[in-house]
């Protein structure tokens, strides 16, 4: 079996309020999914359309204590292990770190198990998790039980600003935590990586400064970013269409959302915005 995807986060609250967010039933409901229940050590669970394979509850507890929470997830027949531990990092600082097993990238790219949803499902709930713990808003969700990809969300700042930073190549990267170059006009590239570095990137087809902003993914579809005002914030509704709705890009999805949720980040909560941390070398 490969070694098993590792994230790390820091978070905005104690390690005591982070542990209370992750097994009350009712902040589960908030950040994670659509339904939960919790009664450690023997019930912890959660599903419903936010969830892949959400048709049922489908995880059992492990271990639980004040700093770690580890249980099983069946999914697509194999039962994986998750497991998160709380470090205190200061007195308000918490860093979370979540192994996930069974995850592979070749999943995420053929879709032959959802599977290949969990690094970016996780990305996204636990960005769903800084935005709990530090009192703000969670934007939009997916639904794995539909192929209308369609996300709405109000960032507290002037559009110009946000549109700004959706096309210029080092806020992206920085908002997005990942190298992203953008040359900026219809028929420029938007690339993953960097402008040198994505030998397939996507093609800019709709620009519109300060109202709009589409780009095609080939098989993975057509995203697009459309802005307005909203009395001095901006309205922001991202759509992703055009792709194969027998086989729905839901990894891909997923980890747009998690973007959304790091780029109003970047605009309210400027030089804490960034909560990704370096996975250290294993020995």
């Amino acid at each position: 079996m490969s070694e098993p995807m590792i994230v790390r986060v820091r978070l905005a609250a104690p390690v005591k309020e982070v542990r209370h967010a992750l097994t009350d039933p009712a902040a589960m409901r908030v950040w994670l999914a659509e339904h939960a229940e919790a009664d450690l050590p023997g019930r912890y669970a959660f599903w419903g359309r936010r969830t892949p394979e959400g048709d049922a509850p489908h995880q059992r507890p492990l271990h639980a204590d004040d700093h770690t929470l580890r249980f099983a997830w069946l999914l697509d027949g194999v039962e994986t292990t998750t497991e998160i531990t709380l470090t205190e990092e200061s007195p308000d600082a918490t860093v979370l770190t979540l192994s996930q097993s069974h995850f592979d990238f070749q999943d995420v790219i053929t879709g032959a198990s959802i599977r290949g949803v969990l690094q970016t499902f996780w990305s996204l709930a636990l960005s769903n998790l800084a935005d709990y713990v530090e009192g703000r808003e969670i934007g939009p969700q997916p639904d794995f039980t539909s192929a209308d990809f369609r996300g709405e969300t109000v960032i507290d700042t002037p559009v110009d600003q946000v549109f700004d930073s959706l096309v210029d190549s080092d806020k992206a990267s920085d908002w997005f935590g990942y190298p992203i170059g953008i040359e900026p006009h219809v028929g420029g590239r938007f690339a993953m990586g960097g402008l040198d570095a994505d030998p397939h990137p996507a093609k800019i087809i709709d620009l519109v400064p300060g109202k709009t902003m589409s780009a095609d993914w080939g098989p993975g579809g057509v995203v697009t970013w459309d802005l307005e005002d909203s009395g001095g914030k901006t309205r922001l509704t991202f759509v992703q269409s055009g792709f194969d709705t027998a086989n729905p890009p839901y990894a891909a999805w997923t980890g747009w959302l998690s973007g959304l949720a790091a780029l109003r980040r970047y605009h309210e909560a400027p030089g804490r915005h960034q909560i990704w941390l370096p996975v250290e070398p294993a020995a």
